[in-house]
């Protein structure tokens, strides 16, 4: 009887122990990884926005280019539509 009163108790340490780490990660999830993964996420974010902006800004500023010289822009892509078929074949 005093083998089971003994494996009881150490059964019953374990789940306490368990418990207490269960806790613990609970809290240090709460705490730290959470936080972490949100600020992660909002720079992320930050950076995608300001690439979508550049890219914006960019085919804006190209757009602008071809109507101010549409004749520029057809040699252009040309001579670009030329050099990839050379390169291709």
């Amino acid at each position: 009887m005093a083998a089971s009163g003994t494996f009881n108790d150490a059964a019953q340490d374990a789940k306490e122990q368990i418990a207490q780490l269960r806790d613990q990660v609970q809290t240090l999830m709460a705490e730290r990884v959470t936080p972490a993964l949100a600020n992660a996420a909002g720079t992320a974010e930050d950076y995608a926005r300001q690439a979508r902006d550049l890219a914006s800004d960019q085919t804006e500023m190209l757009s602008d280019h071809v109507r101010e010289s549409p004749i520029v822009a057809i040699l252009i892509a040309a001579g670009a539509g030329y050099l990839l078929g050379r390169i291709a074949r």
